[in-house]
């Protein structure tokens, strides 16, 4: 299987990796900080203003899931006009962005990003660039939700259970 990554930063990282583990063709997703100092930060570095966006590794095969596909779910769970927020979190880690791992994901991305910005009627406040860094998260926040069914989420509960 020839697998390809995306990272997708959607404000708290705990929903936006149980909404991208629902699609077949999602083979691994992975809660972290990306795109700040270099230097793996701790949650506490994070939540203090490191730099890094909470974001979630996304493995997928793009012959069962296109990236256009997996961006048409991302833009369904975030506000792309908000800068550093979303829901009731705020701050510069809760940065909404899409980090691509190679040049040739670019024409894909930029596609849905321009469709977005016709649907929106304004500039994203989405970050589009290549990933710089990425660090995984502490282990307790791996499937975070799913070991605290009940934990808060900026994502209503009904896009946990969307049908292809």
């Amino acid at each position: 299987m020839d697998t390809k990554t995306v990272y997708l930063a959607g404000g708290c990282f705990w929903g936006v990796q149980k909404f991208f583990d629902q699609f077949e063709g999602v083979t691994g997703t992975t809660v972290g900080y990306a795109n700040g100092p270099e230097g793996a930060p701790s949650y506490k570095e994070v939540r203090a203003g490191s730099g890094h966006a909470e974001t979630v590794r996304v493995i997928y095969d793009p012959l069962r899931i296109s990236l256009t596909k997996l961006l048409e779910y991302y833009f369904m769970v975030i506000d792309p006009l908000c800068v550093n927020r979303q829901g009731e979190d705020s701050g510069i880690q809760y940065r909404t962005g899409v980090y691509y791992t190679e040049e040739g994901q670019l024409p894909e991305i930029e596609a849905v990003f321009r469709e977005q910005e016709a649907k929106a009627g304004a500039k994203l406040a989405v970050e589009l660039m290549p990933v710089k860094n990425f660090y995984d998260a502490e282990e307790y926040h791996q499937k975070y939700l799913d070991k605290n069914p009940g934990g808060y989420c900026h994502i209503p509960k009904a896009m946990f259970e969307l049908k292809q």
